[in-house]
């Protein structure tokens, strides 16, 4: 596994167009920057995943639900409100923002601001928001702390990132929400409880 590195080291590898892992408060993630490459490939590549799934964004604050999101109804800003940062993933119709690459095949993206001062601090050297997707090949558990990394992914990276709060890890991923219908509905249970949710609606 490559030496944990810098978060200079890791902003100057995504603005370079790379792959790297980094700490988010739920789990490890594997991320791009979303300026500095053409599409999610490198993603699916490294994880093996089915391309037929959506990869969310990880976005520096409540305002880019509105930057990268179209037509975004007011429970969805609500539910940002209450649990940003946190782990709660809202799917919203894309806007002209988001490059057509990084759209799901009904045109949406999952937006989600991460409870992680490591994180936070990636995306704003960056400028910009990460391409996120849980640091593990697909199939197998999302890593809670670095250690648990999957050591041939992790070296197919050249960057991975470490912080002093990687005890602190949930190890439980973000809730996701489909915000783009009639109502809100519950894509994945996760950290945020259905009856948290509900209490808002």
């Amino acid at each position: 596994m490559p030496t944990p590195r810098s978060l200079d080291e890791a902003a100057s590898a995504l603005k370079r167009g790379e792959a790297v892992i980094f700490p988010t408060e739920t789990v490890y993630g594997l991320g791009v920057s979303v300026e500095a490459v053409a599409g999610p490939d490198v993603l699916y590549s490294l994880k093996e995943r089915d391309r037929g799934k959506p990869i969310s964004w990880l976005v520096a604050g409540c305002d880019d639900l509105d930057r990268y999101g179209a037509h975004v109804p007011d429970l969805a800003r609500k539910l940002a409100r209450a649990y940003w940062p946190g782990a709660l993933t809202l799917i919203v119709e894309a806007s002209d923002a988001v490059p057509p690459a990084f759209r799901s095949a009904a045109g949406s993206i999952g937006l989600r601001m991460p409870d992680s001062a490591t994180a936070l601090a990636l995306i704003e050297a960056v400028g910009c928001p990460l391409a996120t997707t849980s640091a593990n090949p697909s199939g197998e558990a999302a890593p809670g702390a670095i250690d648990a990394l999957d050591p041939q992914l992790a070296a197919r990276v050249n960057v991975v990132l470490a912080d002093e709060a990687d005890d602190d890890k949930s190890g439980v991923a973000s809730t996701v929400i489909d915000c783009t219908g009639d109502a809100p509905r519950i894509v994945r249970e996760g950290a945020v409880t259905p009856a948290a949710i509900a209490a808002l609606s």
